[in-house]
C-alpha cells in the first residue's frame, strides 16, 4: 500500500516539475522575444533620428544655398515689412524681394512749377531707389502735392509723398498715408556738421527705425537733423522751384506738433517717374 503511494507521489513530483520546467522555458523566451523587440524599435528609433537628422542637414543646406543663390550678382536683398502703423495706406502690392546695387537712378517730378531732377546712387540707397521705382511704375505720387513745409533756422524743407494729398487746398489727414509697407533706412548721414546740405532729397519716417514709407522732403538750405533719415538722393535740376516755395512761407498749421505748416505756395506733383 505504502509502495503505491510512493509511486504516485513520485509521479506527481515528476509532472509538477516538468510543468515548471515548460513555464520557466516559456518565461525565458518571452523575455527573448521581448529583448528582441525593444532593441529592434531601438534601433528603428535609432535609425529614423539618423534619418531625420542627414535630411533635416540636407534641407538646411538646401534652404541655405536657396538663400544665397535667390539673390544675384549685383543685387541686395530687401525687406518689405507690412505697416501697421495705423495710418492711412494706398496697397499698390511690394517692390521685388532684390534691388540691383550698382549705377544710378533719375527721379523726375513733373510740377506745377516746373520740373525737379534728382540723382539716386543706388550703392547707397538700393532698396529704397527700388521702392521709388516701383511706386512711381504704380503712378503712386501722380497729382498729390506737397503738403508740409518748415522755414526756420537750420530747418528749412518742403516734405511731399502722401498718396492722398491730393485737390485743392488741405486736409487734416495730410501727411498721413503711405504704401502697405515699410523698409529699413539707408545711407543715414555720417557728416554731423552738415547731415542733410541744401539740394539734399531725404526720406521721413515716424522717428522709429524702420518706418520709412513714400513721404520724402527736400533740404532748400543745409538742414540740421538727426540722422535718421535716409539720404535718397540730391537735387540736380528745380531747387530753386523749391527754394521759392519755402521763402513764401507756411501757414503754421503744424506748428505747435512737428513744426511749420501747408505751403503757401502750392507744389502739386503731376507725376514722379524713374529712369
Amino acid at each position: 500500500m505504502s509502495s503505491i503511494k510512493d509511486r504516485q507521489r513520485a509521479a506527481a513530483r515528476a509532472r509538477l516539475e516538468k510543468e515548471m520546467q515548460e513555464r520557466s522555458a516559456a518565461a525565458r523566451k518571452r523575455r527573448q522575444k521581448q529583448a528582441i523587440i525593444g532593441t529592434a524599435i531601438a534601433v528603428v528609433v535609432i535609425a529614423g533620428a539618423a534619418v531625420w537628422i542627414v535630411t533635416a542637414l540636407k534641407d538646411d543646406k538646401k534652404s541655405t544655398s536657396t538663400t544665397s543663390s535667390s539673390v544675384p550678382a549685383g543685387s541686395v536683398a530687401c525687406t518689405w515689412t507690412p505697416d501697421t502703423g495705423g495710418g492711412k495706406v494706398k496697397d499698390v502690392g511690394t517692390p521685388p524681394a532684390t534691388a540691383p546695387n550698382t549705377g544710378t537712378a533719375t527721379l523726375t517730378m513733373a510740377t506745377n512749377l516746373g520740373n525737379i531732377v534728382a540723382t539716386l546712387d543706388k550703392s547707397k540707397v538700393p532698396c529704397t531707389t527700388a521702392s521709388f521705382t516701383y511706386l512711381a511704375s504704380k503712378k503712386f505720387w501722380d497729382n498729390t502735392k506737397c503738403h508740409r513745409l518748415v522755414n526756420e533756422a537750420s530747418f528749412k524743407v518742403l516734405q511731399c509723398g502722401d498718396p492722398f494729398a491730393t485737390g485743392k487746398g488741405y486736409r487734416d489727414t495730410d501727411g498721413q498715408g503711405g504704401p502697405s509697407y515699410t523698409m529699413a533706412e539707408e545711407n543715414l548721414p555720417t557728416d554731423t556738421n552738415k547731415p542733410y546740405p541744401a539740394g539734399s532729397i531725404a526720406m521721413a519716417n515716424t522717428g522709429q527705425a524702420g518706418s520709412t514709407g513714400s513721404q520724402f522732403f527736400i533740404c532748400s538750405e543745409d538742414t540740421q537733423l538727426p540722422a535718421s533719415y535716409t539720404l535718397l538722393g540730391t537735387i540736380t535740376s528745380g531747387l530753386d522751384l523749391v527754394k521759392d516755395v519755402v521763402k513764401a512761407g507756411d501757414d503754421e498749421a503744424f506748428k505747435a506738433s512737428a513744426g511749420g505748416g501747408h505751403p503757401k505756395k502750392e507744389l502739386d506733383i503731376k507725376s514722379l517717374v524713374m529712369s
